[in-house]
């Protein structure tokens, strides 16, 4: 398939087309980040950025290895590393030999980490309550079961 063929779908005014369904999932995503960071900052978390949210995704990162966690995140060891280096710096993380084998270390959140967490779910929470008014409540609740089941069928 060449790209003339392809570029025939297109309009000037429309270039790309309209939104496929990861671009119409990451604008909705990408305001939930926005307002943990608002909500982060203002409790006094301005060390954190977006990179550091995905060390915080659900279910989060408490007792998991960090090799586990960066196969979770789908980001390489390395970059983890990185983040969680940053993280322990700033006191929201520790590793921790694993009690049955000392080679291998635990991701642990420490109380600022902790209270990090209870912020982030605040904010979410803040804006479901938003979309829950913008949709009405039934129709929410029908968009949150359609993205559990997705998220099931993983």
């Amino acid at each position: 398939m060449g790209a003339s063929n392809s570029s025939s779908r297109f309009t000037e005014e429309e270039p790309v087309g309209p939104p496929l369904i990861g671009a119409l999932l990451r604008f909705p995503w990408e305001a939930v980040q926005r307002h943990m960071l608002e909500r982060l900052h203002e409790r006094g978390f301005d060390d954190l950025d977006a990179a550091h949210l995905n060390v915080f995704q659900y279910p989060g990162p408490q007792g998991a290895r960090p090799s586990e966690l960066a196969g979770r995140l789908g980001v390489s060891k390395q970059a983890l590393n990185y983040l969680l280096g940053e993280l322990e710096r700033t006191g929201y993380v520790e590793r921790q030999p694993h009690p049955d084998d000392q080679r291998s270390k635990r991701i642990a959140l420490t109380d600022r980490g902790m209270a990090a967490v209870v912020v982030i779910r605040d904010a979410v929470g803040e804006v479901e309550a938003v979309w829950a008014e913008q949709l009405g409540a039934d129709r929410f609740a029908q968009l949150r079961a359609l993205l559990l089941e997705l998220n099931d069928a993983r």
